[in-house]
């Protein structure tokens, strides 16, 4: 799992219960992993719409949609905006995590989608 979160709290939390869950999380407050993901690998990308750079988070599932290489990764989108939804639908997210989250319901969604 490749996770990108705008806040560090919340990143840790996310690393930690899905690193309790099993599985091998990269971590990152940076898109820097995004950069890297043909050496990661990952099963799935949860990055929350409000990362810090130019590009917003919604963006860069749009363009791993886009990429042939790519598109078959999983891609969930986090915000704590109420158009969420319609935002995840437009940038061909996966699935989407609206802020705050119960922490079953995120593990639930990172693991139907890393299947």
């Amino acid at each position: 799992v490749v996770l990108v979160q705008d806040n560090k709290d919340i990143l840790e939390i996310m690393d930690q219960v899905l690193d309790e869950e099993g599985f091998e999380v990269t971590s990152s407050l940076t898109t820097d992993p995004i950069d890297k993901i043909d050496e990661i690998e990952p099963d799935v990308v949860v990055i929350d719409d409000h990362i810090k750079g130019t590009k917003k988070g919604s963006k860069i599932i749009k363009e791993l949609k886009s990429n042939p290489e790519t598109e078959d990764i999983s891609a969930v989108l986090t915000s704590t905006s109420n158009e969420l939804p319609q935002i995840a639908e437009e940038s061909k997210a996966d699935d989407f995590i609206q802020k705050p989250f119960d922490i079953d319901h995120m593990v639930e969604v990172v693991k139907k989608n890393a299947e």
